[in-house]
Order: structure tokens, then C-alpha cells, then sequence
């Protein structure tokens, strides 16, 4: 079966446990039509670069997910009529990447490429 990487923006002024509910919610939308969710990550609430039908935060949810087409397409159907869920994004991969995607890894881990140089070096006014 395909592999797809899912990314959704739920209101901000719902609970945690009501956005990460969304997620098992969507998850059971796609066992239900012969898929499955191999993995997902709530990545909390996050500022948008713009508002979104008057919200400017937003519950940011990951899933992989390995599911047949028709399946992922009733749960972008069932999200996209969905009250509490502003936006979706599905990208389909070709093989998924091993641990936390990007967003849950630590800023320590992200920024071990050191200095890269292109900066001059402060000078000492007098």
C-alpha cells in the first residue's frame, strides 16, 4: 500500500485532549476503510504565519499513515468537513524516515552543524 504523511491544523481553542482525540478520530477513519496509522505526533499548539478563519494559533497534528487511496481520501473528505479542523496537508512518500519528524526533534539536534562562517567577526569599537 502507499505511504502517506498527513499534517492537520485543529482550532486553538480546543483542549489537548480534544485535538489529540481528532487524531485517534482519524485514525479509526482510515482502519475502518483498510488502512492504518503507523505512527503520529501532536506537535501542540504553534502561532500561523496568518489567520485562519479568525484564529491565529493553531493544534498541529502528524500522522504516517500506510492506507489504500480510497481511504485517505474519505478521511481528507471527513477532515475537510470537519468543524474543529482548519486545514490539511498530504504528501504521499516513498518511504517514511525513521524517529520524530523535524518539529519534535530538539533545537540541539537541528543545530549541531556549528558555525557556518559567512558571518564577520564583531569588531571592538573604541
Amino acid at each position: 500500500m502507499p505511504l502517506y504523511e498527513h499534517v492537520f491544523i485543529a482550532r486553538q481553542d480546543l483542549s489537548n485532549a480534544q485535538a489529540e482525540g481528532l487524531i485517534e478520530h482519524f485514525g479509526t477513519v482510515l482502519a475502518d476503510n483498510g488502512g492504518k496509522v503507523l505512527e503520529n505526533e501532536y506537535w501542540g499548539v504553534k502561532t500561523m504565519a496568518f489567520k485562519i478563519n479568525k484564529n491565529r494559533k493553531g493544534h498541529y497534528a502528524f500522522l504516517r499513515t500506510d492506507a489504500p487511496a480510497p481511504a485517505v481520501q474519505e478521511m481528507e473528505r471527513l477532515m475537510r468537513l470537519h468543524d474543529d479542523v482548519m486545514r490539511v496537508l498530504t504528501i504521499k512518500v516513498d518511504a517514511h524516515e525513521e524517529g520524530p519528524s523535524v518539529q519534535m526533534q530538539k533545537r540541539d539536534e537541528r543545530s549541531d552543524r556549528g558555525d557556518r562562517g559567512d558571518r564577520p567577526e564583531r569588531r571592538e569599537r573604541r
